[in-house]
């Protein structure tokens, strides 16, 4: 059975999704330190807006590269044809392995620094284990626990909502014949 994706995604859905990717917990941690860095509020303005002109070029690019070729796949299509499908492999590989898996272990440890402030005892100064100089803080453990329940909750919504949707499919070609 030959599958194809479906485009649902509104304009709004998808000005959403890139905007939360693109700015995701990092505003938060990344403006103090830049700020620290740049020493004045102009000059922090003047690297968001720096910086939001070199992202809008990069979409852009990355709109043309969509444009030339619509498959689905995204960077690793674009490393495939462009240079070898090993680069392109090897680029899914870091992506899976390294890329996404730190985003998420970033974005958790920021929720549970954040967490933190609202419950004190969430702190990197408090350490629940430590053998040797491994030491494993509340802030880890949050990091973590969040991360779990995340999976748990999306894995199985996306298969409860698998599972409607190929009871409704079944049902539908029952129907035809």
């Amino acid at each position: 059975m030959l599958h194809t994706f479906k485009k649902s995604l509104s304009l709004w859905d998808s000005t959403a999704i890139v905007a939360g990717s693109m700015i995701g917990s990092g505003i938060f941690i990344v403006s103090a330190d830049i700020a620290r860095q740049v020493g004045s509020p102009g000059w922090l303005l003047m690297v968001w807006v720096i910086t939001g002109v070199m992202t809008v070029f990069a979409a852009v690019s990355y709109g043309e590269l969509a444009s030339m070729m619509p498959r689905a796949g995204g960077i690793y299509v674009y490393l495939r044809e462009a240079y070898s499908p090993l680069v392109g492999f090897l680029y899914g590989w870091s992506l899976f392995l390294v890329i996404q898996t730190g985003t998420i272990a970033a974005v958790a440890m920021a929720f549970a620094k954040y967490a933190g402030v609202l419950f004190p005892w969430i702190s990197e100064s408090n350490i629940l284990m430590q053998a040797g100089s491994l030491k494993i803080t509340s802030t880890q453990l949050l990091a973590v626990v969040s991360i779990l329940i995340l999976t748990y909750t999306i894995t199985f919504s996306y298969l409860s909502i698998l599972r409607h949707n190929n009871y409704y499919s079944y049902r539908f070609d029952l129907l035809k014949f």
